[in-house]
C-alpha cells in the first residue's frame, strides 16, 4: 500500500489532529513523504486542515474510491481482502485475467475509477463514466467443472443485490442471468469469464466482473429509458467504497454455497423474469417464450409451443405487454 493510502487510513481512523511527526513515526517514513502524501490527497479532493502545533485533520472526503475506506467496511477475509485500485483501465476483466494467468490468489480484487473499454456480454461495451460507478473484477479459483460456471454468475447476482440493498433503500430484482434491475431499469451488469483446463474440464480460474451505476447521473439518450443508478433510484448519495466492501462481504458469505446452490431460492424470489413472456436470443436464433422457472443449475425454464425447454446460455429480453 502506498504512503498516500496509509496516511489516508490514519487520518480516517483519527477524530483529532495528527502531527506530521507522529504520522511519519507510525508509518516509518520521512516527514517530507508525509507532506507529499497530504498534498496529493488534497489534489484528489480530500479536505485536510493543518494547524500549527496540532497537525492534520481530515474534514471532508470526495466521492472517490479509496482502499482505506473499503477496508473500513470490509468483513470478508479472502474475497476482496487483497486489492489494487486504478484511476483508469481499459477493462478490469482484462487486468484480472492477466493477473489470474500469472497466479493471482483467490479473491484478488481489481478496481478502476473508470474504464475506457468496459466489457458487457456478447462483446458489448459497458457505460463506465469516471467517479460514477463501481467497476470491479474478482479473481476466483473455484473447484468446479467449467460447464457449471453459470452458477458463479447466479451467485454473484444475489450477492450484489443484497449489497445494494444494504447501502440504499431500494428493491433489487434479477434479470436472468446477469443483470440487476431497480424499478424496471438496469443498474448492474455482471460478466464472468473463465480459464479452463481442457484435460480435466475444470476451471483454472474465473474472473467475475461487476459494474454498478451508483452516482446520480444523466444517461446518454440511448440509455435513458433502460438504465438507472442507485442514486437516481433512491435520491441519495451512496458511498462507492462502502458498496465495494459490501459486495465482497456478500460474495464471501455465499461462495460456500456454490456446490449446494442454496442461493438459487433467493435468485428465483428476486427474478423479474419468471411468469413473463420473454424473447430468447441464442446466436441468430430468436423466439418468444414464457418464463416458467429457474432451476437449481441456473437454467431458465421456458415454455414454447413445442414444449418446455431449459436454457443454460444465451440472452433474453423482456417482452413488453
Amino acid at each position: 500500500m502506498s504512503t498516500k493510502e496509509n496516511v489516508l487510513r490514519l487520518l480516517m481512523e483519527q477524530r483529532e489532529s495528527l502531527s506530521g511527526e507522529r504520522i511519519a513515526r507510525r508509518l516509518g517514513v520521512s516527514r517530507n513523504s508525509v507532506w507529499k502524501a497530504i498534498d496529493r490527497l488534497r489534489q484528489d479532493g480530500y479536505q485536510i486542515e493543518a494547524a500549527t502545533n496540532r497537525g492534520y485533520l481530515l474534514t471532508a472526503s470526495p466521492d472517490r474510491v479509496a482502499v482505506p475506506e473499503i477496508e473500513r467496511w470490509l468483513r470478508a477475509r479472502t474475497i476482496g481482502a487483497r486489492m489494487e485500485l486504478h484511476d483508469q483501465l481499459d477493462s478490469t476483466n482484462n487486468r484480472a485475467k492477466a493477473l489470474a494467468a500469472s497466479g493471482a490468489p483467490h479473491g484478488y480484487l481489481v478496481i478502476a475509477e473508470s474504464q475506457s473499454g468496459g466489457k458487457g456480454r456478447m462483446g458489448r461495451s459497458f457505460f463506465s463514466p469516471e467517479h460514477s460507478g463501481v467497476y470491479i473484477t474478482y479473481v476466483l479459483r473455484p473447484k468446479m467443472l467449467a460447464e457449471r460456471a453459470v452458477m458463479i454468475t447466479s451467485m454473484a447476482a444475489v450477492a450484489v443485490a443484497r449489497a445494494i440493498e444494504t447501502v440504499a433503500d431500494v428493491d433489487v430484482k434479477i434479470k436472468w442471468v446477469n443483470d440487476l434491475y431497480i424499478n424496471e431499469r438496469k443498474v448492474c451488469g455482471i460478466l464472468c469469464e473463465a480459464g479452463m483446463d481442457f484435460e480435466s474440464g475444470q476451471l483454472e480460474y474465473a474472473v467475475l466482473g461487476i459494474g454498478v451505476n451508483v452516482a446520480r447521473m444523466d444517461f446518454p439518450p440511448e440509455l435513458q429509458d433502460i438504465a438507472t443508478s442507485i442514486g437516481n433510484a433512491c435520491g441519495e448519495d451512496v458511498s462507492r467504497s462502502r458498496l465495494i466492501a459490501e459486495i465482497s462481504n456478500q460474495l464471501e458469505a455465499l461462495y460456500g454455497q456454490l456446490d449446494s446452490c442454496a442461493f438459487m431460492a433467493e435468485s428465483r424470489a428476486r427474478s423479474n423474469v419468471i411468469g413473463r413472456d420473454v424473447v430468447v436470443m441464442r446466436g441468430d436464433d430468436r423466439y418468444v417464450a414464457h418464463a416458467v422457472d429457474i432451476d437449481d443449475q441456473g437454467r431458465l425454464v421456458i415454455e414454447t409451443p413445442a414444449g418446455v425447454r431449459r436454457v443454460g446460455s444465451g440472452e433474453i429480453s423482456l417482452k413488453l405487454k
